[in-house]
């Protein structure tokens, strides 16, 4: 089997993307893949430069190792971009940078593109009406079926945890609204779609979310359950018998179990295969608290994948040397893994 071909955008420029980056690839051997880092050369090196002055050389990569594709900036463009500082120079820089990555990555050049943070702020600074990269992504793919999915390995048991939003970047105002049987139908069909091609989990176990406190309480609490989501949960299940959905689980206590199997607090945690969250902070801030340094943010439903680290641009620290890499490594780490599960899928499936 060949190897990984991966694509790594720097982000916005005025933040802690290239130190990630930098950190990450210099701690890897890099013989199982090919690594192709995107961005501005000028601007990489500069960061590189400054960051030896604040760390041992030893702790980066060296620009000049490394597979880089320059995209080349105008010179305003360039000198509007300022360390630590999102502006729209480096909104747009960054956006040209994820542009290009997709544009060569669906031209079959790489398999996977794993990106550095970006700010949205900047983004719809520099006129780019985006959510996020995810959104990015799926319109150039030219899809309306794809996920938010985060990937975490816990350092303490090794416990793989999976948590899928239903909802990502919407006021919570709006959530209600936009859940109906159609999405959470979509969400959940490519969650499993997730576990057998990239996992191999063709059965187990998935955790659903409820939308109100104690999901509910019968109605007391809240009327969506029992007025649509309980009959769907039950549609879900005479359609997929090979997995065992729980739900539609309180809020509050979903995800005890998790946590005990992230940090081995419990024997038997019997922690679910999968979670699925009805809205954006339901499932990230169980996630964060658990695995902010080491989760994974991808993108399901791509034809190809996407990894990103589960943290933001950082402005405040950009430049001092702080940065920590682990969740930019296993964003690597899980890009690799992925592409070569695809690939030994599609040739089973051939077979």
């Amino acid at each position: 089997m060949s190897k990984p071909r991966l694509i790594i955008t720097l982000g916005d420029p005025a933040g802690i993307g290239t130190e990630v980056i930098l950190k990450a690839l210099a701690q890897r051997s890099g013989g199982e893949c090919n690594l192709t880092v995107l961005g501005n050369l000028d601007l990489l090196i500069d960061r590189y430069q400054q960051l030896c002055q604040q760390m041992s050389a030893n702790i980066l990569a060296n620009p000049a190792d490394l597979n880089i594709i320059d995209v080349p900036l105008s010179p305003a463009i360039r000198d509007g971009v300022k360390l630590g500082e999102g502006n729209a120079a480096s909104g747009a820089v960054s956006f040209a940078y994820l542009d290009a990555a997709i544009d060569r990555t669906l031209a079959g050049e790489f398999e996977a593109i794993v990106t550095a943070p970006i700010a949205k702020s900047a983004w719809l600074a520099a006129g780019h009406h985006f959510p996020g990269q995810t959104e990015l992504l799926a319109l150039k793919a030219n899809l309306d079926r794809f996920g938010m999915m985060f990937v975490g390995v816990s350092p303490h048991t090794g416990w793989t945890l999976r948590a899928l939003l239903a909802t990502t970047h919407i006021p919570v105002a709006q959530v209600s609204a936009a859940l109906t049987p159609a999405l959470l139908s979509l969400k959940l069909g490519l969650l499993i779609e997730c576990l057998q091609a990239d996992f191999g989990l063709e059965s187990g176990t998935i955790a659903i979310a409820g939308l109100n406190p104690h999901s509910g309480e019968g109605g007391q609490l809240g009327r969506e359950e029992v007025e649509w989501m309980d009959r769907w949960l039950e549609g879900e299940r005479e359609r997929y018998p090979q997995y065992k959905l729980l739900g539609l689980l309180p809020p509050d206590t979903m995800w005890v179990k998790p946590g005990q199997a992230w940090f081995g607090t419990h024997s038997q945690p019997q922690a679910a295969d999968a979670y699925l969250a009805l809205y954006h902070d339901q499932g990230l801030i169980p996630v964060k608290l658990m695995a902010f340094d080491r989760a994974i943010n991808t993108t399901i439903g791509l034809p190809f994948v996407r990894t990103s680290p589960d943290h933001g641009t950082a402005f405040d620290i950009a430049g001092l040397g702080i940065a920590d890499a682990r969740s930019m490594r296993a964003a690597i780490d899980l890009a690799v893994e992925l592409v070569e599960r695809r690939s030994i899928s599609v040739k089973l499936m051939a077979s």
